[in-house]
């Protein structure tokens, strides 16, 4: 059973953007890595972490040691080699007290865990396994560059769960190529059957800046872009997905996120409730709490940047009127939404009231509900997520 995220801890992200092949829809800071890049890159990751305290006290930015979740991300993390792995573990253990009990979470494509990595990241505490499954359907996944099939999916789930991982996971994306109303109830089916804890689903995003992306505004057919289901039809998955897990024990509890009971991602709660969290590595991001806000962390996105210069970091500091904006379109994307009542105690009227207006169209719309001064979105309300976060601040003085 999963313990409650103590506020008062951090959580950390660790980037590893390193990948087996490159997915034609992923525009990420990752991809395919020689051995000798991902050993340096291991060095830097850790001289990083090292010197997290120093950075804090430089920012004037309130850094907690003790730390109750870490997530690493990528690319594919379970790609490193177990020397490696040991030595990431060691740097946030000298510089963090890592709870008892905390969640630890490695991302993993399935066929790419090895024996030897999947023994060394369980002897360090890693309880936690995010596969990158898309898809349960051969030909979808295959149109997207991923090289598992179903039987290679299943037959990892089953391998985790052998050996003593209660909590595994998988994406899942509404939106591939080929993808129809048959092909993904397959796809939640085995989804649903197979063992899993939690399940996160998105709607493929035409990124121009994918390969993908690019071939789709082009209007050509590499990379099965003339397969891309059209953006009513990824809604429509999206929504048959939203109707069909917690029948079988999965509970909304995010935009994205389902989880069985006990079974939520802690560190991906931190971000929604804007809870402390650092990030190490290529693209990571980090909040940090300041005795006047927030202050917010972005590491480079290209790998030389980031082997070079720590001091190439993005950093931006928030306020009141920052936090409000976060603390709506981070809050209502939980199944749990804005307490208005907890929000007009924290903020200005000034923020509050256009906000409140806003809502009371957003209800007659069917976009958002208003029970007992909880706002929440209703499902036509995540499809268009973002015009409705829009809507809600637009009055907002920035």
């Amino acid at each position: 059973m999963q313990q409650a995220s103590d506020n008062s801890m951090l959580g950390i992200y660790v980037s590893v953007p390193f990948c087996r092949a490159k997915c034609s829809f992923c525009n990420f800071a990752s991809g395919v890595g020689t051995p000798e890049a991902m050993e340096s890159y291991v060095e830097r990751l850790c001289a990083e972490i090292d010197g997290a305290g120093a950075n804090a006290v430089s920012l004037g930015a309130e850094l907690p040691r003790r730390v109750d979740t870490v997530y690493f991300g990528g690319g594919t993390p379970s790609l490193l080699a177990p020397q490696q792995l040991r030595r990431i573990f060691a740097a946030l253990r000298r510089n963090f007290d890592v709870a008892d009990g905390a969640e630890i979470t490695l991302e993993a494509a399935p066929g790419q865990i090895g024996d030897a990595i999947l023994a060394e990241s369980q002897r360090l505490g890693v309880s936690r396994v995010s596969l990158g499954v898309q898809s349960f359907i051969d030909r979808e996944s295959a149109s997207v560059g991923r090289l598992h099939t179903e039987r290679e999916c299943i037959q990892e789930i089953v391998r985790l769960r052998a050996e003593g991982l209660i909590e595994v996971g998988a994406d899942l994306i509404a939106g591939l190529p080929y993808q129809t109303a048959e092909s993904w109830e397959h796809s939640l089916e085995v989804a649903t059957g197979v063992g899993l804890t939690h399940l996160s689903v998105y709607m493929l995003e035409i990124d121009e800046d994918s390969r993908l992306g690019q071939e789709v505004i082009a209007g050509g057919k590499r990379f099965h872009a003339h397969g891309v289901p059209a953006e009513e039809i990824s809604a429509e998955l999206y929504e048959q997905a939203c109707a069909r897990l917690p029948r079988a024990g999965f509970t909304q509890y995010e935009i994205s996120n389902f989880a069985g009971a006990g079974h939520r991602s802690r560190h991906n709660v931190k971000y929604w409730q804007r809870t402390p969290y650092l990030g190490f590595g290529l693209d990571a991001h980090s909040m940090l709490r300041t005795t006047t806000g927030a202050v917010r962390l972005a590491n480079p996105d290209e790998l030389g940047q980031y082997a070079g210069a720590q001091s190439a970091r993005e950093i931006s500091r928030g306020g009141v009127t920052e936090a409000f904006e976060e603390t709506i379109f981070l809050g209502l994307r939980m199944d749990e939404g804005v307490d208005f009542q907890g929000l007009a105690a924290a903020f200005p009227n000034e923020l509050t009231k256009p906000c409140a207006e806003a809502v009371r169209d957003l209800v007659a719309e069917d976009l958002m509900t208003d029970e007992d001064g909880r706002w929440r979105l209703t499902l036509r309300g995540r499809l268009v997520s973002n015009e409705v976060f829009g809507r809600l601040l637009e009055g907002v003085a920035v």
